[in-house]
């Protein structure tokens, strides 16, 4: 029996994955909204609208596994009649569109990544070139992605990325210029660049690794306060952006590079083009370069072949460079993948115990690291309130996956999407808590 709240018409879209997956759905809601059509994003049950767009992740199994519960819980509401149509797209539809059409008709329609226009036919509308960079931003007001280059050129023997996104495509200078200032018009003071490379950016285009180039460029934009660095590669950055870094306030001093391992052998087996000589040289460069600059790394564990003493090399290596975040993820075996021509040789419980021990240990680093920031004060944004704080970040903090500031509501009332000075008062392993610097003292 349908809710008789629900609202006939209205598209409901739900995003699972990662942020260039947010960036993907806000450009649909963008076009959608510019053809007349009631778009919304992951609504609740009773205000959700009868049609359903899943915008898929298909990475690891984890993501393809919720993928495919969601899709299923779709349309079995479909089914019951309480909404009228489910629509699938992303990454997992791009991977496995064969399957799924077979495995689960009852969805209207599959579409891949690069099918926007078909997706927007299908949804009633039409697809709209003069809106290129415009979007529906499903993010707190204050921050926005900003997806420079599609795809990856990388050969990394783990990764579908490629297969589901293609080759590297970056996109222009001045086309990223325009939507940074269309978002800094709506009151968005950080951007977070994104892309499955962001060192790779401008090859294709300008010839040459142009990533400083564009950062001095959306640097100039009034409004932007904050610009922060998501997903880097170890092998050829571009060390012309660390010398930016150092010497431009708005680039934030915190870079997202991830690194999956540092054993040689397991660095060699996943054709990451680097060794952990080079590496510990790069970051060492990035250090001396940037002082006090955070910087963010995922690990896999668990890979083909990683042995007990792979293992120990890279437990070590965590101790010894101490990283300011770290995350890690146990090793998932992909279809089509140049891995996948190997044995899955290390028993599921191994590779989550050795992951275990990492974060063990990074969550030791972290707690360190956060007790010596008591006493300092931080320029923070205020992202949003929730129950009785106020929840902020500094510019070493990346929304959703590191620390955040606490506030207690009751002592001082903040604005969301405002910067302000706190000073930290206590720190917890993955929370800092502080009070507006300028509070008067009893």
């Amino acid at each position: 029996m349908r809710t008789k709240s629900l609202k006939k018409n209205k598209i409901n879209v739900i995003t699972l994955g990662c942020s260039k997956n947010v960036y993907d759905s806000e450009v649909l809601m963008g076009q959608l909204r510019a053809s007349g059509k009631d778009v919304t994003h992951e609504a609740p049950a009773d205000q959700e609208g009868n049609i359903i767009v899943i915008n898929t992740c298909g990475f690891i199994d984890n993501a393809k596994e919720e993928s495919v519960n969601m899709i299923l819980n779709y349309v079995d509401k479909k089914e019951q009649g309480i909404v009228d149509k489910v629509f699938v797209t992303g990454c997992l539809s791009e991977r496995y569109k064969p399957d799924l059409q077979k495995e689960i008709p009852n969805v209207d329609q599959y579409f891949g990544t690069t099918e926007l226009p078909g997706l927007l036919k299908a949804l009633g509308a039409d697809y709209r070139h003069e809106l290129l960079g415009e979007r529906l931003t499903t993010t707190p007001k204050n921050y926005a992605y900003l997806k420079i280059a599609e795809g990856c050129d990388r050969p990394c023997s783990f990764c579908a990325i490629p297969l589901m996104r293609g080759k590297h495509v970056s996109q222009p200078i001045e086309k990223l210029v325009k939507e940074a200032e269309g978002l800094a018009r709506d009151g968005v003071k950080e951007l977070i660049l994104i892309a499955q490379d962001l060192t790779y950016y401008g090859l294709d285009l300008y010839k040459k690794r142009n990533l400083a180039e564009l950062l001095e460029n959306l640097a100039k934009v009034q409004g932007i306060e904050w610009i922060r660095l998501h997903y880097a590669f170890p092998s050829g950055f571009p060390m012309d952006v660390l010398d930016l870094m150092k010497r431009e306030p708005k680039i934030c001093n915190y870079i997202d590079i991830p690194l999956q391992h540092i054993s040689d052998n397991v660095l060699k087996s996943m054709r990451r083009g680097t060794t952990q000589e080079k590496t510990t040289k790069l970051l060492k460069e990035f250090r001396e370069t940037v002082p006090g600059m955070t910087i963010r790394t995922t690990l896999i564990v668990g890979y083909p072949g990683e042995t007990e003493e792979d293992f120990q090399i890279l437990k070590n290596w965590v101790e010894e460079m101490r990283f300011e975040r770290l995350g890690c993820f146990t090793y998932s075996h992909e279809e089509n993948t140049h891995a996948y021509l190997l044995e899955d040789d290390v028993p599921a419980e191994v590779k989550q115990q050795r992951a275990n021990e990492i974060m063990d240990i990074q969550s030791q680093i972290s707690w360190e690291l956060n007790q010596e920031k008591i006493g300092q004060t931080f320029r923070c944004i205020i992202d949003r309130k929730e129950g009785a704080h106020f929840v902020g970040r500094t510019e070493f903090d990346s929304p959703d996956v590191d620390n955040e500031v606490l506030i207690d509501a009751s002592i001082a009332y903040l604005k969301t999407g405002e910067f302000v000075n706190i000073k930290i008062t206590d720190a917890t392993e993955f929370d800092l808590y502080g009070v507006p610097a300028d509070l008067p003292s009893n």
